[in-house]
């Protein structure tokens, strides 16, 4: 069942289901938010190394700042949920090895705009999900951390809850709607509070 504290998932998913309850700004996310953690591990590829890779562990895999962001990323969704943590986590190493590989063949001058049209774009197209589907404000301006960590560990379980009906444990998705409703109702609720 659920943990507490860091590792809830069912807080985590509620908090970031909340303001992702709309389908279509479901679907942008799911299109988005993958290529903005792999266009982040681009630019992350040019962070000078922590510390002498191997002999032949070289170019284009550098032990830097982006090895340790995968890291952190693939070690909370493991902890989250092991089955579809486990997947989260091999698409965080393969984001890297990617972005790696992208980078290393770039180059730093090429890379940061490639970069920087990707986020943008991708960026917009979330924006436009939350202002006029969602009509909320990204999850991101109430609790930045949250909503960067638990955004491409949401839209991956979204999928494989909605093409193979897949959950961490029975009873998942009933109980983390619940909660989805539950803020909502309380968002809506100050929201009317301020209008009147």
């Amino acid at each position: 069942m659920g943990r507490a504290g860091l590792l809830d998932l069912e807080k985590h998913f509620a908090f970031y289901g909340a303001y992702h309850s709309n389908p279509i700004n479901i679907l942008i996310h799911t299109f988005f938010v993958w290529p903005i953690l792999f266009t982040t591990l681009v630019i992350l590829y040019f962070t000078p190394a922590l510390f002498n890779s191997p002999s032949g562990f070289d170019e284009p895999f550098v032990l830097n700042i982006g090895f340790v962001f995968t890291v952190i990323y693939s070690l909370f969704y493991v902890f989250l949920d092991k089955k579809a943590g486990s997947l989260a986590a091999l698409l965080c190493f393969l984001c890297w090895v990617g972005a790696s590989v992208v980078a290393s063949h770039l180059g730093f001058s090429l890379a940061w705009r490639v970069v920087l049209a990707a986020q943008l774009f991708c960026w917009t197209g979330q924006f436009i999900g939350h202002g006029v589907f969602e009509k909320r404000a990204p999850a991101l301006l109430d609790n930045l951390v949250q909503a960067f960590l638990m955004a491409p560990f949401f839209v991956l379980l979204e999928v494989l809850q909605t093409v193979f009906g897949y959950e961490p444990y029975p009873g998942f998705r009933a109980r983390v709607e619940s909660k989805i409703e539950a803020e909502i109702k309380e968002w809506q609720d100050k929201k009317q509070k301020k209008i009147s």
